[in-house]
């Protein structure tokens, strides 16, 4: 088996300043890119990893959740410079509006923008409404998968099946917990990524609970590598 660590990012500024939390500047996530470069990783996006039985080495998987604008401006140039692909997971109820479920001070995408995206990037799925799925009901998730299915077809987006869950939040208790699996596999999703700061071993144990390393605006490039290698470091 291969270790596949995640990489899930946020917010891109243009600031130094700014570069915490879920936002990282955008000289901070290129010398991020730019080391995987020059050590030789293969980025993949998702709809790659279903048809592979195996991966090299040094692999790794790039996401960035919410489609920003900021993501247009400044991490889709830097992922092109570095010949990286990436999965963007999109929330529908939000696209051409702000990050309402936040402060609503980020601009999220329009269509046009997502459908003019260049073929590095890949879409996925964000939820609808950006709420935690343990507090939904089973017929509020498919009523949240409904109309981003809807979206999806009719503004012609090509979206792969994986969905990226808000918060990282889905239900881990029984019986909720099988119920939840059964409903994402009724509507077709292939992959289900949580956080869990953790690398996977892939071929994945289970695709519903994929696990993502949570890249923060103030890590350092040593702390990046570390996080590669490691995933989360309780020393730090």
């Amino acid at each position: 088996m291969t270790r596949l660590p995640i990489l899930m990012y946020h917010n891109v500024s243009k600031e130094e300043k700014n570069s915490k939390g879920l936002t990282i500047s955008a000289v901070k996530l290129e010398s991020q890119f730019r080391y995987l470069t020059e050590n030789k990783y293969t980025s993949y996006h998702l709809s790659e990893l279903e048809t592979k039985s195996q991966l090299p080495k040094k692999s790794i998987v790039i996401t960035f959740d919410d489609v920003t604008e900021n993501q247009l401006i400044y991490a889709v140039p830097l992922l092109k410079k570095y010949d990286l692909k990436a999965t963007f997971f999109v929330p529908f109820a939000y696209v051409d509006k702000t990050d309402m479920w936040n402060e609503g001070s980020e601009k999220i995408m329009s269509y046009e923008q997502l459908r003019n995206l260049p073929e590095i990037i890949e879409l996925g799925l964000h939820s609808f409404a950006h709420k935690k799925y343990d507090s939904l009901s089973e017929s509020e998730i498919n009523n949240d998968f409904e109309k981003c299915f809807k979206c999806i077809e009719e503004h012609n987006l090509k979206v792969y099946s994986a969905v990226a869950y808000p918060y990282g939040n889905f239900p881990k208790k029984e019986p909720e917990k099988s119920k939840f699996k059964t409903n994402l596999m009724q509507n077709d999703i292939k992959m289900g990524l949580r956080i869990g700061n953790k690398i996977n071993k892939f071929p994945f144990k289970n695709p519903f609970e994929i696990m993502r390393i949570d890249v923060k605006g103030e890590d350092s490039l040593l702390k990046f590598k570390l996080k590669l290698r490691f995933g989360k470091l309780k020393l730090f």
